[in-house]
């Protein structure tokens, strides 16, 4: 697999785990599985955060090895900041994005911790 199709490969993967992280708690058939996703995530963000820093992507080291070896330099930490400044054209303050992305986040789990554990069920 060439570079460039490795480096496609993950934003395709980062993508798909963001867009799960965030909305898979909105169908019955995923709820469960969404919370393993979000608890993934987080003891990434926290627990390999002990030792790679708080908020570590696996995938996003990956990727980021990927694009050094495709030429980038200067890579921020976030997959999310780099893209927001890839598609808007501009670098945007990383701790707006960071509390964009946190904010997004446990919204998303307190909205998926609901709907498993506390609403009830109306069949």
């Amino acid at each position: 697999m060439s570079l460039i199709a490795l480096d496609y490969f993950y934003t395709l993967i980062h993508l798909l785990i963001i867009g799960f992280n965030l909305f898979a708690w909105a169908f019955p058939t995923t709820r469960r599985l969404h919370l393993y996703g979000v608890a993934i995530t987080l003891g990434c963000w926290l627990i390999l955060g002990i030792w790679y820093g708080i908020g570590y992507c696996p995938v996003t080291d990956w990727q980021w090895q990927v694009k050094e070896q495709l030429g980038e330099q200067n890579l921020p930490n976030s997959f999310v900041k780099y893209y927001a400044d890839k598609l808007t054209c501009s670098n945007i303050n990383p701790e707006i994005i960071d509390g964009l992305t946190l904010g997004s986040f446990l919204i998303s789990i307190s909205i998926s911790l609901y709907l498993n554990f506390f609403r009830k069920n109306t069949k």
